[in-house]
């Protein structure tokens, strides 16, 4: 007689498959958690629209800037004509913020008064900036101290000044 052949039997044959659980959802279960992620999401939409909306009404700002680096680049050793082109630059940064029909008629003591208004200062009636109001019109000497004093009030005002 032969010897019998071992009968083999597999291990895995017989065993359940394990149910996987449900997938998690990216919900918020709660109600809670979900008013909040709106209130967030809407925040988030409103801060981004009030950024976009500053930075696209100060785009004058950086022109004029950009406009005034330019100045202090090409002219930068020539004082004759700085100033004159100073006050050009000032003003057209006032039509770019202001309504033209307040602008365009200032000249003078008014135009100085109004940047001083503007600004928050006297600088322009009483210091340096008085070089804006009669520098366009004529030929006007001014040392170096007075067009740096100048060229650094310009900068703070098309920085800083409210419209």
């Amino acid at each position: 007689m032969a010897d019998p052949q071992p009968v083999i039997v597999d291990p895995v044959a017989g065993l359940i498959d394990i149910p996987l659980p449900p997938s998690v959802s990216l919900l918020p279960a709660t109600w809670a958690s979900r008013i909040v992620i709106v209130l967030v999401a809407a925040g988030v939409a409103v801060a981004a629209w009030r950024l976009l909306r500053h930075f696209r009404a100060n785009r004058y700002r950086r022109a004029a800037l950009a406009e005034l680096d330019r100045l202090l680049q090409t002219q930068g050793g020539v004082p004759e004509g700085m100033a004159a082109s100073l006050a050009l630059l000032v003003r057209q940064t006032a039509l770019d913020a202001f309504p033209r029909e307040t602008i365009a008629p200032l000249a003078g003591a008014g135009w100085l008064a109004f940047l001083d208004r503007s600004y928050g200062g006297d600088e322009f009636s009483q210091g340096a900036g008085r070089l804006v109001a009669t520098a366009p019109y004529g030929r006007t000497t001014a040392d170096a101290g007075d067009l740096t004093a100048l060229q650094d009030l310009v900068r703070r005002w098309i920085r800083g000044h409210h419209v």
